[in-house]
């Protein structure tokens, strides 16, 4: 047999139509199967692997994807489907342009799909500009990846039939879904090998059960049964018999050692097991196997039929204009440029940006940064457009459906427009539809009057972005106030405190008793009474479970009742946490406090307690009082983005004694500045509450995050030195430490990797030792558990996100559990899950509608099952944090499964604070423990014994290094393990190439170590 061990690959004749360098010293003898990500070395291999099973299973798959347009190399045309590709490459025209220009017929497709100026990489999942190939195929990454191409050929070798014994089953052992009670006592399958050369001696000698993961004990074992001769018309066997007892995933490999003549070889076969409910399994597994989104046709049109926007959009009056601030051509330029993110945001740093960040430059540069994460957000949200959609009329309206809508993906909002073009047609006309009724699964728009669907016409839809909002914060970087740098870029003559307030500088009597007898709340309330004039942004520290926003209420209680002339604006970068401000602050009375809403929102959306204080127009649209009575309020309570409201509707700047924001953490800067730039005069005074440590604003763009959207205003604040302890504590930010959450073994890590371990334990002792000496616990002492779980993440249809069937598994057992605790009992909206994606939230939540522990969980009072960020501010009694990321392909473990949590350290530290009594986080370790952060919590929670499920790989008590490189080590292992089954597969191929079989190897699967598990005989 053939060395099978990655050579030095020819990238010409491994990807293109051919090598003309005649000088050219690298491997030739080469081929790449495009379909399966194999590369054949010697190419002789590739004839017999195209005639396999699992290829043709591929290409089938591949087939029936009617968005897959292929484009010949050869002849610069493009076919539909592999089914026409196969009819191209076989016609005359094909091979006579192939003789022509010197190479082979025998070509591989690309994708017609990517730019003709750009190729798609197979091996790397990637779109490599033309000026960037050759050094692309060259890099590390390239090449690691080829590495793994011609193992997955060399296992096929292994896999083959070979010397006249065959051994059955022809493909992979799978034991399929086996329940934990008998898989705990063990489940058998038979491997029968058998011989058709009457005339040959060979024998088994012995054979090996070798797991996926090196660092894995193995749950298999093989076990001869009898001498291991193997003779013609007599079976021989081998016993594989599978035992673990928890829920996940077992895969690995069987090598069958032979004897003949003194001659060795080998025959391979891949075992697979999987330990759950069958019925969890079924409901919950993949309905369509995942395809990326392919852009629905769009043609460029000249004639725009509008129809009428709804009422809504004019039931605000405003004074003030608002300018549509459109994207400059040179930022389109450059973000369209075909670069790397890198180059890009360079070009941008050097070539538009103001020179320097500064008070002169601080409007023009977020602008900026607000355009090009306008253009991010315009690409993403062609991924919801829609192919061949259908219309419904219902009176004046016209109904479609949207996939995804009841979940906000996409959001879609009243006023929003949507663009509809004829499928297949050849016309200019594109109708423009306003959105005017938004129910769970469809929108209802109003065209224009020549908008007349007939029968099954079907149409394209394209989903507008509104840039009301993003023109609402162009307005407010574009307004120029003097002596603005106080807010934007404090100095420390800027500091609120000429000293920090004690106990007896301020004699106040509290609405809120617990603030007065919590030292570092009580110390920020009177610090905000007492700021100096033209102070710097006053700042209100608050890490999680300490009572930010009450101490924000109790401020501006404290505020309003010491000056009659007190005029409050009240923020916050979500309608929900909008909602809580002015649901603490509803004792003022209707008369004293309006809560405003966009007209956007509907109005069977605002809770039933604030609406005493919202104002609807004649025709129940949001709106707001009259000038003169909209000025008599002495709160205004509304999210960031509305806030310019008071301006637009013609309130004098400086009107409020006090802007507050509360939440400021999450909120970029332009949203803040939407607040607080259209309102502010010297006078006014401007108090930011937040945690820098817990997730900052959602940022879809990766260039305008590296160039400073991702950091919020609060967060660039506290760098400032005004900010710093020790002088700045307590004189331009306080810092709350009393943590009212969380149980203290919940609480120890963030707050010694986050807050320098100042946070007190405070909770009431009913709530947060619910748990301890719970049956739930490993460590009855010990509210934390790690359960480790031997997992696979899945996508679906057209969706990139994750779900991890087996964690939903495990998370639900939980449940059922906790609820049937009757010695602690617990009601469902008490129990919180959170995931780091959307699938996996969908799929949580379809498991959880079916009965558990006696009970429906799809009511009012459900369990709730939602991402990191819905959840921050919010808490739990239990909460359940399911990673979902899971891979038993170790050479794929690079930064690419740094994912969700992994990650971001701010992500991680909300999830894990979110719990009051109990914390239960599902997970595979051995994705997890890449990450330094992680790794450091896993030793926490196993050295506290609240470790369970599969076991730790690793040692627990060993240092963990920051900056360590976990997962280039392990990468560097499964490569080692990689080149010592592809040595023993060449030295143990026999004679014999073999007959192919159905056993071929699995596209994307590898198998990356050597480690023997249990070997009987």
């Amino acid at each position: 047999m053939a060395q099978l061990a990655p050579g030095n690959y020819c990238p010409n004749v491994l990807y293109s139509t051919g090598c003309t360098d005649a000088a050219c010293g690298l491997v030739h003898d080469v081929k790449f199967c495009q379909a399966c990500g194999i590369i054949f070395h010697p190419a002789k291999l590739y004839n017999q692997h195209i005639s396999g099973k699992k290829h043709q299973e591929r290409v089938t798959i591949t087939a029936t994807s009617s968005s897959n347009r292929l484009r010949c190399p050869i002849c610069a045309v493009q076919v539909s489907g592999r089914p026409n590709w196969q009819q191209h490459v076989a016609g005359g025209k094909h091979r006579s342009r192939a003789s022509q220009q010197g190479v082979s017929p025998a070509v591989e497709p690309e994708d017609a799909n990517v730019l003709r100026n750009a190729r798609h990489c197979t091996l790397c999942s990637r779109i490599i500009s033309f000026s960037s190939w050759s050094s692309h195929v060259r890099g590390a990454e390239h090449q690691r990846q080829e590495q793994h191409a011609s193992f997955r050929a060399a296992f096929e070798q292994a896999e083959r039939n070979r010397n006249g014994i065959k051994v059955m089953p022809d493909g992979d052992i799978d034991f399929g879904i086996v329940t934990a009670t008998n898989a705990s006592q063990g489940v058998t399958i038979m491997v029968v090998v058998q011989s058709d050369n009457p005339s040959s001696q060979i024998r088994v000698v012995s054979a090996s059960c070798i797991m996926k993961n090196p660092n894995s004990a193995c749950p298999f074992t093989a076990v001869l049964d009898g001498s291991g001769e193997v003779r013609a018309a007599r079976d021989t066997r081998l016993k594989l018999t599978f035992r673990h007892q928890n829920v996940g995933r077992y895969e690995g490999r069987l090598e069958i050692h032979f004897q003949r003549s003194g001659q060795n070889f080998m025959i391979v076969r891949r075992f697979k097991a999987t330990i759950g409910d069958t019925a969890d399994h079924e409901l919950l597994k993949v309905m369509k196997p995942y395809v990326k989104h392919r852009r629905v046709p769009w043609r460029r049109a000249s004639q725009f039929l509008p129809g009428s926007p709804p009422p809504a959009m004019n039931a605000v009056p405003w004074k003030k204009k608002l300018e549509m601030y459109p994207t400059p051509e040179n930022i389109i330029a450059a973000l369209r440029a075909r670069a790397s993110p890198l180059q890009i945001i360079e070009f941008i740093r050097q070539s538009i940006l103001p020179a320097t960040f500064n008070e002169t430059s601080h409007g023009l540069y977020l602008q900026v940064l607000l355009w090009i994460e306008e253009y991010r957000m315009e690409q993403d949200m062609r991924s919801y457009d829609l192919a061949d959609a259908t219309f419904k009329k219902e009176g004046r309206y016209h109904f479609l459906d949207v996939p995804g809508l009841a979940e906000k993906r996409p959001s879609v909002l009243i006023g929003d427009r949507i663009e509809v073009q004829t499928s297949g047609a050849t016309d200019d006309r594109c109708f423009e539809g306003w959105v005017h009724l938004v129910r769970r699964d469809d929108v209802g728009l109003d065209f224009h009057p020549s908008f007349k669907p007939i029968g099954s016409q079907r149409y394209n839809v394209r989903f507008q972005l509104n840039r009301i909002p993003l023109r609402r914060q162009h307005q407010a970087l574009r307004i120029y106030r003097s002596k603005l740098a106080r807010l934007l870029f404090p100095q420390p003559q800027h500091v609120g405190l000429t000293a920090s307030v004690s106990a007896t500088d301020l004699s106040l009597v509290y609405f809120d008793a617990r603030v007065g007898n919590n030292a570092a709340q009580a110390t920020a309330v009177r610090s905000i009474v007492e700021l100096r004039k033209r102070a710097a942004p006053f700042i209100i520290f608050g890490p999680p479970g300490t009572g930010k926003t009450v101490t924000i209420v109790e401020a501006i209680r404290q505020l309003l009742a010491r000056n009659s002339q007190a005029r409050i604006l009240a923020c916050a970068p979500s309608n929900s946490a909008a909602d809580i401000l002015a649901q603490r602050l509803s004792k003022l009375g209707a008369d004293q406090l309006f809560r405003h809403y966009a007209v956007s929102r509907k109005p069977d959306e605002v809770p039933n307690d604030l609406r005493p204080f919202i104002f609807l127009n004649t025709q129940g649209n949001f709106s707001v009082p009259p000038l003169e009575r909209l000025s008599q309020f002495r709160v205004i309570v509304c999210t960031c983005l509305s806030a310019s409201f008071p301006y637009g509707v013609g309130l004098r700047a400086g009107h409020f004694s006090h802007i507050f924001v509360d939440e400021a953490g999450q909120a970029s800067e332009p949203e803040v500045m939407t607040a607080i730039k259209p309102m502010v005069l010297p006078s006014t005074q401007v108090i930011l509450s937040g945690d820098p440590r817990q997730l900052g604003p959602i940022i879809r763009s990766t260039v305008a995050r590296e160039l400073g959207l991702g950091r919020s205003y609060l967060e660039r604040l506290m760098e400032r030195e005004l900010y710093q302890p020790p002088t700045g504590r307590n004189r331009s930010y306080v810092k709350l430490v009393k943590n009212f959450r969380s149980h203290g073994a919940i609480l120890a890590f963030p707050n010694q990797q986050f807050y320098d371990d100042e946070l007190q334990v405070s909770g009431s002792p009913s709530v947060i030792n619910a748990y301890v000496g719970s049956r739930h616990l490993e460590n009855l002492k010990f509210p934390v558990i790690f359960h480790a779980v031997s997992g696979k993440d899945d996508k679906e249809a057209n969706s990139p996100s994750y779900f991890n069937v087996d964690e939903i598994i495990v998370g639900k057992k939980y449940i059922a559990d906790l609820l049937a605790d009757r010695r602690h009992p617990i009601k469902k909206n008490e129990i919180g899950v959170i995931a780091p994606y959307h699938a996996h939230v969908r799929k949580f939540r379809k498991a959880l509608s079916q009965k558990v522990a006696g009970a429906s969980v799809d009511e009012d009072d459900a369990v709730k099952v939602a991402s990191v960020e819905e959840f921050q501010g919010d808490e739990r009694k239990v909460i359940i944090l399911s990673t979902v990321r899971s891979s038993r392909d170790l050479l794929e473990y690079d930064a690419r499964y740094a994912l969700g949590f992994v990650a971001n350290p701010r992500r991680f530290n909300v999830a894990v604070t979110r719990a009051q009594a109990l914390l239960i986080v599902i997970g595979d370790p051995s994705v997890l423990s890449l990450d330094p952060l992680w790794r450091a919590f896993l030793n926490y929670v196993y050295l506290n014994d609240g470790w369970r499920g599969e076991p730790i790989t690793w040692d627990p008590h060993a240092p963990v290094d920051d900056n360590g490189a976990f997962a280039q080590q392990l990468q560097q292992n499964s490569l080692a393990h990689i080149t010592t089954f592809m040595q023993q597969t060449q030295e143990l191929a026999g004679d014999e190439e073999g007959e192919v079989t159905g056993a071929d190897v699995e596209e994307g699967a590898a198998n990356t170590e050597l480690v023997h598990g249990g070997v009987q005989e």
